[in-house]
């Protein structure tokens, strides 16, 4: 058998990311669909909940965009959900009005609190940490 070229192994190790990935995505999906939430709402709850950790602190939604595998758009519409099911809240930044901040509900502080166990088993049950 013909040694694989640098190309196959590295296309071999791509296809590898990817499908670790998908496992990944629709374990944790599975895991919080129960919730109503899905992997890119918890995604998004986890880091504003880790870059606001106190009650009441916002962060701005362009902070967010280079974090999340989503572009500015979909982030924005998928923001949107979250602030019409209560978990997330939207305000205009005073200091530059084109700028929106995001900041946790109590609800959505708690809902994160509720499902980030789950979250955590999908990944070691998938990534098998």
């Amino acid at each position: 058998m013909a040694a694989k070229t640098a190309g196959a192994r590295l296309e071999e190790r791509w296809r590898d990311i990817l499908s670790a990935h998908a496992r990944t995505m629709c374990e944790i999906d599975r895991a919080l669909h129960p919730h109503g939430l899905g992997a890119s709402d918890f995604e998004v709850l986890d880091m504003l909940a880790t870059a606001a950790p106190e009650e009441g602190e916002q962060c701005r939604v362009q902070n967010l965009v280079g974090r999340v595998h989503l572009s500015q758009s979909a982030l924005s519409r998928l923001i949107a959900r979250l602030e019409k099911d209560g978990l997330v809240a939207r305000s205009v930044c005073v200091e530059d009005r084109r700028g929106v901040w995001v900041a946790l509900t109590s609800r959505g502080r708690d809902l994160h609190a509720e499902v980030l166990p789950l979250q955590r088993a999908a990944l070691a049950r998938t990534l098998g940490a």
